[in-house]
């Protein structure tokens, strides 16, 4: 859960600077109370406020989420693609589910087995269209549907590894292959 690991990447590094913390405010992916309670047990002594939409309800998250989108398009002018044997254009818009730059760069570079391009989030419901034309299966831990990622897991037996000796490709995805069948 990449969304959580940075939270508390962020949270340990602040700490690590000698900052006091006293409450944190996390806009969360995922069930807010099980996120909440994870936090509070790892950094005791903070209070804290896990809340979907939370960009939406307390200021101070509206200002860090404003500080990350820029952080993000500046990450992304700069990002080096490594796909290589495709041109994959940068005119993928503003990366919300209604900009019809990227839905229409999404389409452009989708691929119904290796999904999109290393810039891409796999688990960014903008990209849940593309995987459902005929694009292999796949589930993601910590999705919002634990009904659906319950109903996916139970069809996997075994997996193969993401190894280190693996290509880059699969393992910056975390992408393995099914090996078994229920």
């Amino acid at each position: 859960m990449i969304s959580f690991e940075s939270a508390m990447g962020l949270i340990r590094s602040t700490l690590n600077l000698g900052v006091s913390l006293a409450e944190v405010f996390v806009d969360t992916v995922g069930d807010p109370a099980k996120y909440e309670a994870s936090l509070t047990e790892r950094f005791p002594g903070i209070k804290f406020t896990v809340s979907k939409k939370a960009d939406s309800l307390f200021p101070i998250v509206s200002a860090a989420s404003i500080i990350a989108k820029v952080t993000r398009d500046k990450a992304l002018r700069e990002w080096v693609m490594e796909e290589t044997g495709k041109d994959v254009g940068r005119s993928f818009g503003s990366g919300y589910p209604g900009d019809p730059d990227t839905k229409s760069w999404l389409e452009q570079n989708s691929n119904p087995v290796f999904g999109f391009p290393s810039v891409v989030r796999f688990s960014w419901a903008t990209c849940k269209p593309y995987f459902t034309k005929g694009g292999v299966d796949i589930f993601w831990d910590g999705s919002d549907d634990d009904e659906e990622t319950e109903r996916r897991k139970s069809k996997i037996v075994e997996t193969e590894s993401c190894a280190p000796l693996r290509h880059s490709f699969f393992r910056s995805r975390q992408l393995q292959q099914v090996t078994t069948h229920l």
